[in-house]
């Protein structure tokens, strides 16, 4: 099956390959001409611009974006939405806040062009080991680019769904990474309570180990944070400090709106924000409000 594809990132140009491999004609477009040359010589026809992209795909065409979600994917929608014709279809692998993929599904209707938002999980593996691939969007259009889900997905029937309308695909990986949030969350408190016990001895590589197989609390996951402690014991090489990509966020606001209780995603969220926080106000004023009524002694600043 012929499908352009813009964005080569890391994600991107290892979904072009698995594409590649999996008997697909690609034609991938990057604002980076060395990404564009990479894919080539992997197999994929390259385009210089995302006009050229169009052009060079045969309709009823197919077009998927993996790039950054906001401005870069709402310019590369309105580009293509003065390009693609009635029949073609454009995809969104990207992390789209799914409010914004239903506009962008109602705006292409308009020109005759079906839109579908996918929520793409798998990361730097997803080359090995395939994309787990939640689908929003028109059954007909999810029906005619199956074979291209089913070569991303980590088998042909496992890993990938049509899940709803347009906007569901970008809602259930909004819920996905609010998920993962809790998830790397507990164990991050678990290991660090286990590392302030020092009579003990822990070897908190080997005990993710022993957990990765039985334990009910085996996952992915854990299998990484194994490899992580096993290449730097100590995490002497990591600062505690934990950027967030937008879709936390965006999963407790839908809670809040929804009045739907979300503890733990929520303080796992919260505690992304404390860790960027060397020196927190917060803390300092209750430092100073503990000297104010009992004459708490205080540290100074160094």
């Amino acid at each position: 099956m012929e499908l352009g594809l813009i964005g080569l990132g890391r994600m991107g140009g290892n979904m072009a390959r698995r594409l590649i491999e999996g008997g697909h004609h690609v034609v991938a477009y990057d604002v980076s001409s060395e990404q564009v040359a990479a894919a080539a010589e992997l197999g994929a026809t390259g385009a210089g611009s995302v006009a050229d992209l169009v052009v060079r795909l045969s309709p009823p065409r197919a077009v998927w974006l993996m790039v950054p979600a906001g401005k870069p994917t709402e310019d590369a929608v309105t580009t293509l939405a003065d390009r693609l014709a009635g029949g073609d279809i454009l995809v969104d692998g990207g992390n789209s806040y799914y409010r914004d993929s239903q506009r962008r599904a109602a705006l292409l209707a308009g020109k005759g062009v079906s839109f579908l938002d996918v929520g793409t999980s798998g990361g730097i593996w997803g080359l090995a080991g395939g994309y787990c691939l939640t689908v929003g969007g028109d059954a007909d259009a999810y029906r005619r680019l199956e074979p291209v889900f089913q070569t991303l997905a980590p088998s042909p029937g496992q890993g990938y769904g049509h899940v709803g309308p347009s906007g569901a695909g970008h809602f259930v990986k909004m819920v996905h990474n609010g998920i993962e949030y809790g998830l790397m969350q507990a164990y991050a408190e678990g290991f660090d309570l286990m590392q302030a016990k020092p009579e003990f001895q822990l070897d908190l590589a080997d005990i993710a180990r022993i957990w990765r197989h039985g334990s009910v609390i085996r996952s992915w996951l854990l299998d990484l944070a194994a490899a992580a402690l096993q290449e730097d014991p100590g995490l002497e090489q990591v600062k505690a400090y934990v950027e967030d990509s937008g879709e936390g966020r965006w999963t407790v606001q839908e809670a809040i709106e929804l009045a739907v209780p979300l503890p733990v995603i929520s303080l796992a969220l919260q505690a992304r924000f404390r860790s960027r926080q060397e020196q927190p106000f917060s803390g300092r004023l209750l430092a100073a409000l503990r000297r104010q009524f009992g004459g708490h002694a205080i540290r100074r600043p160094e």
